[in-house]
């Protein structure tokens, strides 16, 4: 048998076993990282990680402080048992020392042992968030057991709730030679391997399982958007940190400048690359054009040693909640199941929820009710988009659409003539519709297209009920057509009105 560490938990395998067999439900497409025996030098540096509720913190201990956590019974996890803005003290555990019971003075970042009651079998870890006077019934020495040199932005997030919920060595990044990300299923794993698998991240304005503050509401969504199908894709990988830039190009509302610590998730405001995602591997100043959304609290490892076009698993707390283009009942259940009340007298099977108020997840959770707007299913038109064939131009329509957003979008209808029907998005200025998947020969009944920047009537949207051989779904030349899928409900185009927003539904494969 050998012995691994797999997301902080120690697993025994069989010699020989391969990674599939120990994560069989694990996706083919994400990268673990892998940081092999040799890696991880604790012994050596006295480098500790303490995995916390609110984010990592890594913590430089002293050979005093690293024979009396050894010695001591830390039975995790540990919750924080009170807090103010001078420390913060989790337990209580059984230790064994001399309370000196005078006070010693204290710097910010500093890990110290103390106790309740000059009681050693009541002793907490206290960190001190700021330089202070206080005495912690610590050791005559001052109980200081190591200084915290990496997340002292967490130290100042714990609240009630908070727990150090795990504990393991510090990966020396000097030997990243023996620590790698793979996807290969069938690699044999060694004895101390340790493997992680994916990253966690909490909300800001999320902690101890509740709401703790709205303020950062709207870029948390962005956040949760870009995340929503549990991948973070690294269109990036500097010194810093790793970028996702699948939502660039989305306003986003710049809500919170702070520090940008290590494991700090951010949303870009501004620039080229607004909306994109920012998970920080070293700490940065705070920046105008950034927003931070959250805190990675397991799984750094794997963020710093994730390679470009990479995908990584990721979990966030809490999961996106948003009804909109969901049935009226399935809406009702998701909602009853996240604890959420909905306000609306909807009536009848069929309708689909096009509106949500609050709009936000955390501003939902925090209200822990929401009111909806549906309509019938008959004023729902559903679309098919060819990503393959068209994927630039399809990411357009969905921006102009809101389909970025929701699985239920809006586009005005402008008019119909003969076997054409035409719809008028408002196309934002640099918004550039380039050539793509423009048709040869002729377009079928149902194709969905858009004009692209050939012609005066760029953006305009448009469904033919008929084939033609001339002209695109807009009524343009072919060279001046990008096709970007299919109109399934054909049926539903006469009942169009001139001027009225229309609903569409993705439908996807």
């Amino acid at each position: 048998m050998i012995t691994l560490l797999l997301d902080g938990n120690r697993l025994e395998v069989e010699e020989g076993t391969r990674l599939k067999e120990i994560l069989p439900e694990r996706a083919p497409d994400c990268s673990v990282a892998i940081i092999l025996p040799g890696a991880r030098e604790s012994a050596t540096t006295g480098g500790l990680r303490l995995n916390t509720t609110a984010g990592e913190v890594v913590v430089d201990l002293t050979p005093e402080g690293q024979k009396i956590l050894e010695a001591s019974e830390l039975h995790l996890p540990l919750s924080i048992h009170w807090q103010d803005r001078y420390a913060a003290a989790f337990g209580p555990f059984s230790s064994s020392f001399s309370p000196a019971r005078t006070a010693a003075l204290y710097e910010r970042g500093d890990l110290i042992l103390g106790c309740g009651g000059y009681d050693p079998k009541r002793s907490y870890l206290i960190f001190a968030r700021s330089r202070h006077t206080s005495d912690f019934g610590a050791p005559a020495w001052g109980g200081v057991l190591g200084r915290v040199v990496s997340g002292r932005g967490v130290l100042d997030r714990w609240n009630t709730g908070d727990m150090v919920t795990a504990q393991s060595p510090v990966l020396n990044w000097a030997d990243t030679s023996r620590s790698f990300t793979t996807t290969d299923p069938d690699m044999i794993l060694e004895d101390g391997m340790e493997i992680i698998t994916y990253l966690q991240i909490t909300s800001h304005g999320f902690s101890g399982g509740r709401i703790t503050s709205v303020t950062a509401a709207q870029s948390v969504e962005q956040m949760l958007l870009s995340l929503q199908d549990n991948r973070f894709f690294v269109g990036r990988s500097a010194s810093t940190h790793i970028r996702d830039d699948r939502n660039a190009g989305t306003e986003v509302v710049c809500q919170v400048q702070q520090p940008r610590r290590e494991g700090a998730v951010t949303v870009r405001c501004h620039g080229r690359s607004a909306g994109s995602l920012y998970i920080y591997i070293q700490d940065l100043p705070a920046s105008p054009s950034h927003s931070v959304t959250g805190q990675v609290t397991h799984g750094l490892e794997l963020a710093r040693l994730a390679k470009e076009q990479e995908r990584i698993h990721v979990r966030v707390n809490p999961p996106r909640f948003d009804l909109v283009g969901l049935p009226i009942d399935k809406a009702r259940e998701i909602a009853s199941s996240r604890g959420i009340r909905v306000d609306c007298d909807l009536e009848g099977h069929d309708l689909i929820i096009v509106d949500q108020y609050p709009a936000t997840t955390l501003e939902s959770l925090s209200a822990g009710s929401v009111q909806l707007k549906g309509v019938p299913l008959e004023q729902v038109i559903d679309i098919a988009l060819d990503d393959n064939a068209a994927p630039v131009t399809c990411e357009i329509f969905r921006f102009l659409t809101g389909l970025h957003l929701h699985d239920v979008g809006r586009i005005p209808f402008f008019f119909n003539f003969e076997d054409v029907f035409l719809f008028k998005p408002k196309v934002p200025r640099g918004v550039n519709i380039i050539p793509e998947n423009t048709p040869v020969d002729h377009v079928s009944s149902g194709t969905l297209a858009i004009t692209n920047d050939s012609r005066k009537g760029s953006g305009m949207v448009g469904v033919r009920t008929s084939d033609n051989s001339e002209f695109g779904p807009t009524s343009e030349p072919f060279e001046s057509t990008n096709i970007i899928g299919k109109v399934i409900d054909l049926n539903k185009l006469p009942l169009l009105r001139e001027n009225e927003i229309v609903y569409i539904r993705e439908v996807k494969p």
